[in-house]
């Protein structure tokens, strides 16, 4: 005869091991103010001891929350998307939050009808909103007219209220540049990111100044367009070093592409680190595993988007916006780069 599985505990069964009303288990579940702490720490050591799972939709009606929030993004990059996922999931997994990812398609009013859409179906309780999305006016707008929280990573500098998480990428491109300019390289390729994305002139804009505060000259034909993906940095690259005076460093504007630098210059027979010198950004996971190792800037993706969730649930609970925040780069420096061979 088959044995009947153990029934699942109740929020009942808390309360009443407890000593506590069912209320009082609801508040400390969802992390509500006014609860003495000795009496919190004893309905989660019950809880504990009962292996008890609130069910989402019996918090929701306790604490009129979904308790869950919505992670909206364009980029291409597949390395950047699973930093930005484990970000945001592990703080909302603090909380007991559930976490929603929404790849957004179309431009313009399509992608808007496509975010509030996405709002109107789930009922979200806030929004984190991922660069390029974090850059559209018209979208933050459409969602300040759903009078729905939310927090942009890496927008561009068009003013809003909203608080948002970012980075100096002006500041890591110049450093990186700079770096390579150390190792005696004057001639360097610089492959631009995706033309949509505001980060992307910024990290040109830290070549151009490293170059400029080095006395070297700029040169439109050491520089190409990329689009964050592999194969436009391997095109670029074939570009940058079929010419008659090669550079002899190359610095893309993400890991994807760097790794389709890398694959150009085997393929024409450029030696890396030793005829050429190859530098990325964003030190995913792709930096690591490609031969050689990519020099890069790590920035600090996953932080991002943990620091953007964290600001969102602080706007969920008391209901104000938080500050703003800028997070710090490092740059690493791996088997991909080396002194120039003159």
């Amino acid at each position: 005869m088959t044995k009947a599985p153990p029934r699942r505990a109740k929020i009942q069964d808390v309360a009443e091991a407890a000593g506590v009303a069912i209320k009082t288990v609801s508040r400390v579940l969802n992390n509500e103010p006014n609860v003495r702490e000795e009496t919190r720490q004893r309905v989660l050591a019950i809880v504990k001891k009962l292996n008890y799972h609130p069910s989402l939709s019996a918090r929701s009606l306790a604490g009129r929350r979904s308790f869950l929030i919505g992670l909206i993004y364009e980029n291409p990059s597949a390395n950047y998307i699973v930093d930005v996922q484990h970000g945001a999931m592990a703080r909302c997994r603090e909380d007991r939050f559930q976490l929603l990812m929404h790849q957004v398609t179309g431009k313009g009013e399509e992608m808007e009808r496509d975010v509030l859409g996405l709002v109107d179906q789930t009922h979200l309780d806030g929004l984190i909103v991922t660069a390029p999305l974090s850059e559209s006016v018209d979208l933050m707008r459409a969602l300040d007219r759903r009078a729905l929280p939310f927090v942009r990573v890496a927008p561009n500098d068009a003013p809003h209220p909203t608080p948002y998480v970012d980075m100096d990428d002006a500041g890591a491109a110049r450093e990186m540049t700079e770096y390579l300019i150390g190792l005696g390289h004057r001639r360097i390729g610089f492959i631009v990111g995706h033309p949509d994305h505001f980060a992307s002139g910024q990290r040109l804009v830290g070549y151009q100044a490293a170059l400029a505060a080095h006395g070297i000259e700029f040169q439109e034909r050491y520089v190409r367009q990329g689009y964050f993906i592999f194969e436009s940095g391997m095109e670029a690259a074939r570009e940058l070093l079929t010419q008659a005076d090669p550079p002899t460093a190359i610095f893309a504007s993400n890991d994807d592409m760097a790794a389709g630098v890398l694959m150009a210059a085997h393929e024409l027979g450029f030696s890396v680190p030793e005829r050429l010198s190859v530098a990325g950004f964003d030190d995913t996971y792709i930096a690591k595993t490609v031969w050689p190792r990519l020099t890069t800037v790590h920035q600090p993706t996953y932080d991002l988007a943990y620091t953007a969730t964290n600001l969102l649930l602080q706007m969920l609970q008391t209901g104000a916006a938080p500050q703003s925040m800028r997070l710090g780069y490092r740059l690493v420096c791996r088997a991909s780069t080396a002194v120039v061979h003159k």
